[in-house]
């Protein structure tokens, strides 16, 4: 078994077994679709919850903690003319991203349990989007990354266009807009790497060993900083999201904040950071002060909005200013913290979505002005709209509270800036910490508490979770919580490749090269190479 295709097995096995879904009976009348809905429902269950006991278990038997560099490795011809291969990996930055894609994607399909409309299309379209998720993770070819990245488009697009709400083809028509369009951006700056100096390769590690000219690492820095920054997103490329969010179902709400948003946030790490760290130098205040941005403005905005899935939406690119902030802190604290607030926000992100779904499903509304007092009538929906709620502002004991605590201390100790840019980042930060908790206390305290609205409890039967409602939560709350009081748990898949990447980076920024030569003893264990780029 130590040979055996694993990666390629987890990523086709979903796909394949989507074009058997096709097979099923042809919908007839109203019990027949109810029929054909129950059995593809199960169906598509059975292949996620496979798929994902075989992640865990290619990770438990073939996954070594202590290894920094790819495991798994796999590597096929698929079309020699242009050295396409068919190159699969995963280390410490894809690994933990891949156990969260198959664990989050198993709980939408759970998610879409209510869905009747056109069932075949839509989990033949879960199916799909659940291989090619995890093929942008473990992809190691740089033309191949932009085929999956592109191909995954496709399914979210379709579930956006069908299944959303009224504005449903505005949204899919600005999110596949907005995302093929940065995509561009990858294909150009994957390809000019690829066919820059010698060797001419698609190969990622053997990309990443070349040695750019600064002015085209800067230019290659740019571009894939735009087309990551649409899906991570970062201010101003944020705008689809809300939109996306604001007519997705409960189920695309999950993967769009669980695994989406995580794929730009990996890119940078991968590509960025990990291929172009001369420009990663450069850019880095960059990203701090675009992170500082994110927390903040989407703070601001989402306590401004009165649509109950926007203001979740702009929950979550505040939260995903803490990867940014951590990517470009030079410290190993700091870039373990921005991998941690990448899974946790995943978590977290795809709980309160699902609780929206779940609210909305019973209530028929969005707005928090049309709700009140919704709380009385549904004890168990209460319960888990502030155990969410808790976890995203970060309260200590989950795992928010550690990551953001880790990018914190990373960015504050990190030996890269000047000390007045480190304390008005921190100030800056705090601000939005603060914020937080206050525009999701008074979104409870909308919902939830107070006088009920009568008008709404008169016309709606305001029913209380059900199981199924009740354990998928339990299922996120789970992990939450586990990596708030040991973070250990997760930090230890990833711990051995962040260090070594932040090793790499600093040895891109003169000032710490420097101080490494005076101090080979350093706590970062650096060796003194003479510095790699001019100034």
């Amino acid at each position: 078994m130590a040979n055996f295709p694993w990666l390629t097995t987890i990523i086709l096995f979903p796909i394949v077994a989507a074009l058997f879904i096709p097979l099923f009976p042809d919908e007839g009348d109203k019990p027949e679709q109810e029929k054909t809905a129950k059995t593809v429902r199960w169906y598509a269950l059975s292949v996620g919850l496979i798929d994902f006991a075989l992640i865990v278990y290619a990770f438990y038997t073939g996954y070594d903690l202590s290894v920094p560099g790819l495991q798994l490795v796999e590597s096929y011809a698929w079309v020699p003319q242009i050295d396409l291969k068919w190159s699969l990996g995963a280390d410490g930055l894809s690994m933990p991203l891949i156990l969260l894609t198959g664990f989050v994607t198993t709980l939408a399909i759970m998610a879409a349990w209510p869905v009747t409309f056109k069932p075949k299309l839509f989990y033949f379209l879960m199916l799909a989007m659940y291989g090619g998720q995890i093929a942008v993770f473990a992809v190691q070819d740089m033309l191949l990354f932009f085929l999956v990245w592109e191909l995954e488009l496709v399914p979210v697009y379709l579930i956006l266009a069908i299944w959303g709400g009224k504005r449903r083809q505005y949204a899919a028509t600005k999110f596949i807009l907005y995302t093929a369009g940065g995509s561009l951006f990858i294909l150009v700056a994957g390809l000019t790497m690829a066919f820059y100096g010698n060797p001419v390769t698609l190969d990622m590690s053997a990309i990443a060993a070349k040695d750019f000219p600064l002015n085209l690492q800067l230019l290659l820095y740019g571009g894939l900083l735009i087309a990551y920054g649409v899906k991570l997103p970062i201010f101003p490329l944020h705008t689809w999201l809300p939109d996306a969010h604001g007519e997705a179902t409960a189920p695309a709400h999950m993967l769009l904040a669980g695994i989406l948003l995580k794929m730009g946030g990996y890119a940078l790490l991968r590509m960025n950071a990990g291929m172009l760290p001369d420009a990663h130098a450069i850019f880095a205040p960059v990203l701090v002060i675009l992170g500082v941005v994110n927390i903040i403005y989407a703070a601001l905005t989402s306590f401004a909005q009165r649509n109950l899935k926007r203001k979740i939406a702009y929950s979550s690119i505040s939260h995903m200013g803490f990867v940014l902030i951590g990517i470009a802190s030079f410290t190993e604290i700091g870039v373990s913290g921005a991998m941690l607030q990448m899974i946790s926000h995943g978590l977290i992100g795809a709980s309160l979505f699902f609780m929206v779904g779940c609210t909305y499903d019973r209530t028929h509304t969005l707005m928090l002005d049309e709700m009140g007092g919704v709380g009385q009538k549904m004890k168990k929906v209460f319960a888990m709209w502030t155990t969410c709620s808790l976890a995203s502002l970060a309260l200590p004991g989950m795992s928010g509270f550690v990551a953001e605590l880790m990018v914190f201390i990373g960015f504050a100790t990190s030996d890269a800036y000047n000390p007045v840019f480190r304390t008005i980042i921190v100030l800056l930060m705090a601000v939005g910490v603060i914020l937080t908790p206050i525009y999701l206390l008074s979104m409870l305290r909308e919902m939830l508490y107070g006088p009920e609205n009568k008008e709404l409890v008169s016309h709606q039967a305001l029913i209380d979770a059900e199981p199924r409602e009740v354990f998928i939560i339990a299922c996120l709350m789970v992990p939450v919580i586990g990596i708030g009081l040991y973070p250990k748990i997760v930090t230890q898949i990833y711990d051995s490749t962040t260090n070594q990447l932040t090793a790499s980076m600093r040895q891109s920024v003169p000032s710490l090269v420097q101080q490494t030569a005076v101090n080979p003893n350093s706590s970062f264990g650096l060796k003194s190479p003479e510095i790699p780029i001019q100034r």
